[in-house]
């Protein structure tokens, strides 16, 4: 019998842990002649914000020795505009679809669920508290463990949605962090965010970024998500989702021992549009040489002690 890739987060059922980060697969219709959006286990949107937002200027991305570095500034059609003209097209699809938000303040993040809450077609609200790119909010309001509760606090006033939280990297204690998200009403968490990172022109003397510093993400990253990750699944009672250099399936499987419930596919949908497709598959194809039969088996089962 084929292996189950099922799971449950916030009590929404996934038909398999892979999904997209968020800001790496615009609004999924982008992708849409590309793979089959329905085969995937969900699917994260850009940031939305209460107003539309053009970002920085460019140049605002930039590669780096594996990886590359973005400075976009959370660059999206604003709430209104998405209710109206993104959300029909995902409203159609067969997976779980989960709107990241994002806001300068407490009240633009409320605001902007409270009109989230009266649009039909989303599943779950993953909180974008760890931007590194934004002048006010983001790392902000997602560093300080009693902000972070009092945001999430505010947010669960006003909608009815599982929430997950995207938690920043950037910070002394990911846990500490993390067990504040389950004390605001999470029902997962996300991590990490990209690294704050800086490119220099050794010609020009000039930053390769606009905004100057700019979010590290891809391969180069991987290790300090999976430690992360490991550290965060051990320390709260939340599904914990993945999310840091995923470019194949052998990466997915070390961040489920890591202690994943679900992972994140983000820069690698740039270089291969196919990635998540080549993950999903090859995580069957790991489960049955295994002989296992779900996924649910190596969550969490990393072997510390040698």
């Amino acid at each position: 019998m084929k292996p189950s890739l099922s799971l449950t987060i916030g009590g929404v059922t996934f038909k398999n842990p892979v999904t997209v980060a968020s800001g790496t697969f615009g609004y999924a219709e982008e992708f849409a002649e590309l793979i089959d959006l329905e085969a995937l286990g969900g699917i994260v949107t850009k940031s939305i914000t209460l107003k539309e937002r053009q970002g920085h200027p460019p140049p605002r991305t930039c590669e780096t020795p594996a990886g590359m570095l973005n400075a976009i500034g959370l660059a999206n059609v604003g709430v209104e505009r998405f209710i109206d003209e993104k959300l029909p097209f995902l409203r159609k699809l067969n997976t779980v679809r989960i709107v990241n938000v994002a806001g300068s303040t407490q009240a633009e993040y409320v605001e902007v669920c409270r009109l989230l809450e009266k649009a039909e077609g989303i599943d779950m609200l993953e909180i974008n508290l760890s931007c590194p790119n934004v002048d006010a909010g983001g790392m902000e309001l997602g560093t300080d463990p009693a902000v972070m509760i009092r945001v999430l606090t505010a947010v669960r006033e006003v909608t009815s949605r599982p929430i997950i939280v995207k938690l920043s990297p950037n910070v002394t204690s990911i846990v500490t962090i993390a067990r504040a998200a389950q004390e605001g009403g999470a029902a997962a968490v996300s991590l990490i965010n990209t690294l704050v990172g800086m490119a220099i022109d050794t010609e020009t003397w000039r930053p390769r970024l606009s905004n100057g510093t700019g979010g590290l993400s891809g391969p180069a990253i991987r290790p300090v998500a999976v430690a992360m990750v490991y550290k965060v699944a051990r320390a709260i009672d939340l599904p914990v989702i993945g999310i840091g250099g995923i470019s194949n399936w052998t990466d997915a499987v070390e961040f489920h021992l890591a202690g994943a419930t679900a992972i994140q596919v983000g820069t690698a949908n740039f270089i291969a549009p196919d990635t998540t497709m080549n993950i999903i598959a090859g995580l069957s194809r790991y489960l049955a040489a295994h002989k296992l039969t779900a996924i649910t088996d190596i969550i969490g089962r990393v072997k510390v002690k040698l």
